[in-house]
């Protein structure tokens, strides 16, 4: 496989059809290696329109899912971002080379073992690989809070308000809403210390995050 011509085909035929046209966005995607952070028993899958199995049943979003999260977040150098959901540590080496420092929270220790692994392997400095719940918010003493930029990696019923509260204004959360089969991507940005404007993106169906928060299905 030309590795180069398959990186090629992915940006122009995956990624700039769904709307990912930000130049910066489109480089990242050439200089962050993904086959790197995939792992290596399905890296002939490194570019494909497909979800690539993690351990532990989890998976990688797809490369046009990944590219329009860059995107719609739009992390900027001075910034500290929080990811839920480190996955292989692709995610939070992509957000790494646009901010200036990440906290991804992992809830499985095993993928917690290989994305400090892989960024390790790739030459990030700037991510923290912390292990936890973070399904429900995230708070540790010592960590960058409040963030300007939250990622939800994994869909979840419902925001939980604690997350709400992490962003300083003008931060941005980008979050994955609702139950199979249909889920809306949805980017929220603080516009005062009360308000909140909420865009919706488009439609799509991802997995769950471990230990979401259910909705209550009572009726009143």
């Amino acid at each position: 496989m030309n590795i180069e011509k398959a990186r090629f085909n992915m940006i122009e035929q995956q990624i700039r059809p769904w709307d990912v046209l930000d130049p910066e966005v489109l480089e990242l995607l050439v200089v962050v290696k993904r086959e790197a952070f995939v792992p290596q028993e399905h890296r002939n899958l490194a570019f494909m329109d497909t979800e690539i199995p993690l351990p532990g049943g989890e998976c990688m979003f797809t490369p046009k899912l990944e590219a329009r999260i860059l995107q719609e977040i739009g992390a900027k150098r001075h910034e500290h971002v929080l990811e839920i959901g480190a996955g292989s540590g692709y995610m939070a080496a992509l957000l790494a080379h646009k901010a200036r420092h990440v906290t991804t929270v992992e809830i499985s220790p095993e993928l917690k073992a290989m994305a400090q692994k892989n960024l390790a392997s790739y030459g990030v400095t700037n991510v923290d690989v912390v292990l936890g719940n973070g399904a429900q918010g995230w708070t540790n003493p010592g960590t960058k809070e409040p963030y300007d930029a939250i990622v939800i990696s994994g869909s979840l019923p419902v925001l939980p308000d604690s997350f709400l509260k992490q962003i300083k204004v003008g931060g941005r959360i980008f979050a994955i809403i609702g139950e199979p089969p249909v889920m809306s991507a949805q980017l929220i940005t603080r516009t005062s210390e009360t308000a909140y404007n909420t865009i919706k993106i488009f439609e799509t169906n991802v997995k769950p995050l471990r230990e979401a928060l259910a909705p209550s299905h009572f009726v009143f």
